[in-house]
């Protein structure tokens, strides 16, 4: 293992909590709300320290790193690894756990349970749950525990069998109004936020400007209230043709190749570790002298019974 010891703080002091309110005040001022997902430490650590403002631990967890061919084989406790170890790393940003399928579908009452374990166990701040109307109860009576909830209509990933495959969503006059219903529905539950993904930037725009409190899109256009996307799509992480919406910053796939085959040169043409990268014993220790001077009828060692 690594001897490298974790990177402190510093002595600054901490900046302030983003929380709910923090963010309906950014909706409020029209000032664009910043989020990304986070699914270890390290992440976190650099989504955190740069001042995004919020945190989402994605059940796209399985996709980007658990090797999943979509959300749905996540379970709860998939999630509270991740959001344990992402909570860790975030000091500023509101946290927020998705509800993997199958944590709530079934009833209030398990939606209640799991949504509660995020929070006491594994320090989310905020829940996330997919759908619409179908899940307020469910939302008000979170909203009466004290645990917050992030709505997310449109494109929903835990519905990709239902709607055949990840398509955009709300084309139509009839499918426009399910979508505005369902905001309002959410909103009026007690929901903090509502993720918009995958619908038309014109209804997008309409959702925002009716709802109050704020919207964060993916795949919705530039008039939500903010926008989140997945980390690993930012760096080219994900083995995979980018989706029209998301915009690569950096190319992390080829920075982190070059690096591994270049370790994987110097360790096989054996420069790699040098003498500088090696300890050493103290200048008053001597070797033993069967070390230093080799017998083929001993093999030479440093430690004797």
């Amino acid at each position: 293992m690594s001897l490298t010891q974790l990177r402190d703080r510093g002595a600054s002091a901490p900046m302030p909590r983003v929380t709910a309110d923090v963010l309906l005040q950014k909706k409020r001022a029209g000032q664009p709300i910043t989020a990304l997902t986070a699914y270890d430490f390290p992440t976190a650590r650099l989504v955190d320290e740069a001042g995004i403002d919020l945190v989402l631990v994605g059940d796209s967890v399985g996709m980007a790193v658990l090797g999943y061919e979509n959300t749905l084989p996540v379970t709860m406790e998939e999630m509270l690894h991740h959001t344990r170890a992402v909570s860790r790393g975030v000091r500023r940003a509101l946290l927020v756990a998705d509800m993997p399928y199958g944590s709530y579908q079934a009833s209030v009452e398990d939606g209640i349970r799991n949504a509660v374990r995020f929070v006491k166990e594994a320090g989310a701040q905020a829940v996330k749950i997919e759908g619409g109307r179908k899940h307020v109860d469910l939302i008000a009576r979170l909203a009466d525990a004290e645990v917050l909830v992030v709505g997310h209509i449109g494109l929903t990933p835990q519905s990709v069998h239902r709607m055949g495959g990840y398509r955009v969503q709300g084309k139509t006059a009839e499918a426009m109004d399910a979508l505005c219903a369902d905001a309002q529905a959410l909103e009026a539950a007690g929901a903090i936020a509502i993720v918009l993904e995958g619908i038309p930037r014109e209804l997008a725009t309409v959702i925002t400007a009716r709802s109050g409190v704020p919207t964060i899109g993916i795949g919705a256009g530039p008039d939500c209230d903010g926008q989140i996307l997945v980390f690993h799509d930012l760096f080219n992480l994900t083995f995979s043709a980018p989706a029209k919406f998301s915009r690569r910053y950096a190319d992390g796939a080829e920075f982190f190749s070059r690096a591994i085959a270049q370790y994987r040169d110097d360790v096989a043409g054996r420069s790699f570790p040098s003498d500088a990268e090696s300890y050493h014993l103290p200048r008053e220790v001597q070797l033993p002298r069967e070390v230093q001077t080799e017998s083929d009828a001993e093999e030479p060692h440093l430690c004797k019974a």
